[in-house]
């Protein structure tokens, strides 16, 4: 039974392990952020290390939703966390801006790292390992099962969507074809108008009896 689970649980670790954190130079008076789409019901936690401002400069962190509604803000971040569990799905955006007094003159940009991860690489496996007093092996299998979960309800969404996409394609092509008809019985019915109009134009000038 062992070699059959040495591969997925190679493939978990890999994929639980290949989350990189982010880093990036935020100029004085600068403002960075990053954008990315989460499911409904996914845990998403982060942390953030911000290099130390020159001067009276600070730099402040917030976390919102597409509409706009405010899920995390830290006016004078350094180095912290957060957590939050997502309502909705939705484009969650995370934004680094600097702020510095005028008159600072020249200063440096600062160095932003930014760890961010949810759904299961967010879980804390140790500590539900402690709580439910669960082997090595059975902390595993339990990554697997939640990764296997994560997978289908990805794929359960994209076949929502594939499906949505579908049918409003479906609706787009009825109208164009009705478009079309009413398109063409409208030149029809004005190259008809003009035959007749001509003719009696031309009736008129005694140019055709």
């Amino acid at each position: 039974m062992a070699p059959r689970l040495l591969l997925p649980l190679a493939l978990l670790l890999f994929v639980c392990g290949s989350v990189r954190p982010i880093s990036f130079q935020l100029p004085p008076n600068g403002r960075k952020c990053l954008r990315e789409e989460i499911h409904k019901d996914v845990l998403v936690t982060g942390e953030y290390d911000v290099s130390e401002p020159h001067g009276q400069g600070q730099v402040r962190l917030k976390i919102t939703d597409s509409s706009n509604h405010i899920l995390y803000s830290k006016e004078d971040a350094t180095k912290g966390k957060f957590a939050f569990t997502t309502e909705e799905y939705d484009m969650f955006e995370v934004c680094f801006e600097s702020k510095h007094p005028a008159g600072a003159g020249r200063v440096p940009d600062q160095m932003v790292i930014l760890n961010m991860k949810h759904g299961v690489e967010a879980k804390n496996y140790e500590e539900i390992a402690k709580v439910e007093k669960l082997k090595p092996l059975e902390v595993e299998l339990r990554r697997l099962e939640d990764l296997s979960e994560s997978i289908v309800n990805d794929f359960a969404y994209m076949k929502k969507r594939e499906e949505e996409m579908r049918d409003t394609n479906e609706s787009t092509n009825v109208r164009v074809l009705y478009f079309s008809i009413f398109s063409m019985c409208c030149l029809m019915g004005l190259a008809t108008w003009q035959v007749f109009y001509l003719r009696r134009f031309f009736k008129a000038k005694k140019l055709i009896e």
